[in-house]
């Protein structure tokens, strides 16, 4: 058995958009209507913000029991309160 542990990028194939919707589905089924995918497809703008520690902290941690970027958690929890 080998012990590379280098990824085979030669032998990668990319994943087809069928692929791509199936995966979105299945993180749908697993964390509810509430729960985003960002995609490139969609409409975001970069922004710098200047966030109480305390309110990063929360949001990384609540982000890390969803095993989602603390950013996209924020962005989840900020969409929330527009609906």
């Amino acid at each position: 058995m080998s012990n590379n542990t280098e990824f085979p990028f030669a032998k990668a194939r990319r994943i087809t958009p069928e692929e791509v919707n199936q995966a979105k589905i299945a993180i749908q089924k697993q964390f509810g209507d509430e729960y985003i995918v960002l995609s490139k497809d969609d409409d975001y703008e970069l922004v710098s913000l200047k966030i109480n520690p305390k309110i990063i902290a929360w949001a990384k941690n609540e982000a890390e029991k969803q095993g989602i970027n603390y950013q996209v958690f924020i962005n989840n929890e900020l969409l929330k309160l527009c609906s």
